[in-house]
């Protein structure tokens, strides 16, 4: 472990404290907001609920793995000999980063045949995309960083590519009020997922020692609580929107 200034682990140890409280509340926030929304909705939110509940558990398992990673000495903050696992990290990501894609599809109200073969194949697209990212964390040398960072890009070029041009046509056929939000949270979807790729290359532009330790984890920090809190909200807002529109052609019948 990097030798750390107190102000650098006060900033990453609170960092994770805040996003492990913000996706709690957004967990119980997503799953009473069901009862706000239709029937074929509520899938949507559970799901929702559920990425923002792992993300929680796995940030609670860092905060508590940070603060046993370091302990203080005559005042200075040193390594305490016990490693810090990044690994939860990785393995919220390859539970939550699939789920995030589901609930996007599920929320927009496609055909059986076009939910399942949709979610499916996005959703293995994203696993793939992190399992092609880990090796590259773990790697020693920035070669390594490169090389398994430059492989986890094809799988997230192929999402963009179906999230843009091949939802394009369900896009259009979303309900009016709802059709915006629909259009927004693909583009929180690509640019916040954009983001951790800067954070994944920092170690291998310059950056190192705490200073790169600190930038990886509260940007891949910061782009979580956008990529699943922020999300979320505009999944809830969708389904909210889509449970009046469909209300109000049921009245209208």
């Amino acid at each position: 472990m990097e030798t750390i200034s107190t102000g650098q682990y006060d900033l990453i140890y609170n960092a994770f404290s805040f996003t492990f409280a913000a996706m709690m509340a957004a967990t119980l926030f997503f799953w009473f907001g069901r009862s706000q929304v239709s029937d074929k909705y509520k899938t949507a939110m559970t799901v929702t609920g559920l990425v923002t509940f792992i993300a929680a558990y796995h940030y609670l398992r860092i905060s508590q793995s940070w603060a046993e990673a370091y302990t203080v000495i005559n005042g200075t903050i040193v390594a305490s000999g016990v490693p810090f696992n990044d690994a939860y990290r990785y393995v919220d990501w390859f539970l939550t980063v699939p789920l995030l894609l589901v609930e996007l599809i599920l929320v927009m109200g496609l055909s059986r045949q076009e939910t399942s073969s949709k979610a499916i194949r996005l959703g293995l697209l994203a696993a793939l995309m992190v399992g092609l990212g880990y090796p590259g964390e773990i790697a020693d040398a920035a070669s390594g960083r490169w090389l398994w960072g430059g492989l986890a890009m094809l799988p997230f070029l192929w999402i963009v590519y179906e999230l843009f041009v091949g939802l394009s046509r369900s896009v259009e056929q979303q309900p009016e009020s709802a059709r915006g939000l629909v259009k927004a949270a693909i583009w929180v979807t690509v640019l916040s997922w954009s983001f951790y790729p800067v954070v994944f290359f920092a170690g291998a532009v310059g950056l190192e020692g705490a200073t790169a330790l600190t930038v990886v984890q509260v940007g891949y920090t910061i782009a979580d609580l956008v990529a699943k809190a922020a999300f979320g909200v505009l999944i809830f807002l969708i389904a909210v929107r889509k449970s009046e529109a469909d209300m109000g052609r049921a009245q209208t019948a």
